[in-house]
């Protein structure tokens, strides 16, 4: 394949496709996984494209994708696991405008909807990798949130394979479009963590305040 006049992390992608064909892709969404900056919106397009090219079959880089997305989480998930609950909360309970009341709904949060969380996670930019974190915290069943993250990240990864697939060179549309999705995501995590400590700044105001009284 005559590699696309490319450089970055579109670049190390097709690389890394080249030299080791599908298990590469596989390897390079795992590694997304981890590092929630290498953009799955990039490299799974350029699977398709390097598919659509004969480099790799299109089923093998849809199995390839979903088992490195799979294997990615489940470390995430041992990360969560590992911590602990005690953990985080000493940890969160040093952070300022963090309570153990916060982590506490945010347990009964996760608890009541954890798995649909865990499913429809995998399909929203930055907040798919993160994710696994608290499912590990909660220690919620390793078989199913194996299942669920297999799942969710199949309906995922064949979109966008498919999409450079079926758009050969043209494939950097995709990032472009999911660029700004990706980028509403994160204004709208910005925009709840300002809502938060404004909220929580506020309630401590009172809190003075009535104390003073």
């Amino acid at each position: 394949m005559s590699s696309p006049n490319v450089d970055g992390i579109a670049g190390w992608a097709i690389s890394l496709m080249e030299t080791l064909g599908a298990p590469g892709a596989g390897l390079a969404i795992a590694l997304e996984n981890l590092f929630p900056p290498l953009p799955s919106e990039v490299i799974l397009p350029l699977a398709g494209f390097t598919a659509s090219k004969g480099n790799m079959g299109l089923f093998d880089a849809v199995l390839w994708t979903t088992l490195g997305s799979v294997v990615g989480a489940l470390a995430l998930y041992g990360v969560g696991a590992l911590l602990g609950r005690e953990r985080v909360v000493a940890i969160a309970s040093k952070l300022p405008l963090v309570s153990v009341a916060d982590i506490e709904k945010t347990e009964a949060w996760f608890a009541k909807h954890g798995r649909k969380t865990v499913f429809f996670g995998r399909m929203i930019p930055i907040f798919r990798s993160l994710i696994s974190i608290p499912a590990g915290v909660e220690r919620m069943p390793v078989t199913v949130f194996t299942l669920l993250t297999t799942l969710g990240s199949l309906i995922w990864n064949t979109a966008f394979v498919m999409a450079g697939y079926l758009l050969g060179e043209n494939w950097s549309l995709v990032e472009q479009y999911m660029g700004i999705v990706s980028k509403s995501v994160l204004a709208i995590v910005v925009l709840a963590m300002v809502i938060f400590v404004v909220v929580r700044l506020s309630d401590k105001r009172k809190g003075k305040h009535h104390a003073e009284q």
